[in-house]
């Protein structure tokens, strides 16, 4: 079995998002591994703010992006307060783009030996086994991909 050095561990702040991050801290743990946090801001909900404000209204994907980031950055902070994970063990990051590919770049960009994420993101259609960024990272990831679910 090869080693789990580095765990990347993608959370999109839903419902869901602070059992998997416990699950992903846990394992980084029991591991000794590092942990990199990923967040990807889908660039479909910038486009969308965009068009708005091309109408003219009150609002721009520029600020929108600084705004959610921020709060995501808090939260995170929050999460990693709770853990009790080592701050130096952690890294982060949040891009913009499309959620599949960036979680697959971050993969082979931080060399990381496992991913860890929930079955299901921001939607909670009944209908889905699996939410469509993860099946897809299910099929793609070049690392074992880990699947948290809340019980």
């Amino acid at each position: 079995m090869p080693e789990v050095n580095k765990i990347l561990v993608a959370i999109c702040f839903s419902d869901y998002c602070p059992g998997t991050f416990a699950y992903a801290t846990r394992l980084a743990t029991q591991l000794q591994a590092e942990l990199v946090v990923a967040n990807i801001i889908n660039i479909k909900d910038v486009q969308a703010i965009g068009r708005i404000e091309s109408m003219g209204y009150a609002i721009s994907a520029e600020e929108y992006v600084k705004g959610v980031k921020e709060e995501r950055r808090e939260e995170l902070g929050k999460m990693v307060a709770d853990s009790g994970f080592p701050k130096e063990k952690l890294k982060s990051i949040f891009k913009v783009g499309h959620p599949f590919e960036e979680l697959l770049k971050i993969t082979k960009e931080e060399k990381v030996d496992m991913v860890v994420m929930g079955a299901k993101g921001r939607s909670n259609v009944e209908h889905l086994l699996v939410g469509s960024v993860a099946e897809k990272m299910f099929r793609h990831s070049p690392v074992t991909v880990a699947s948290y679910r809340r019980r």
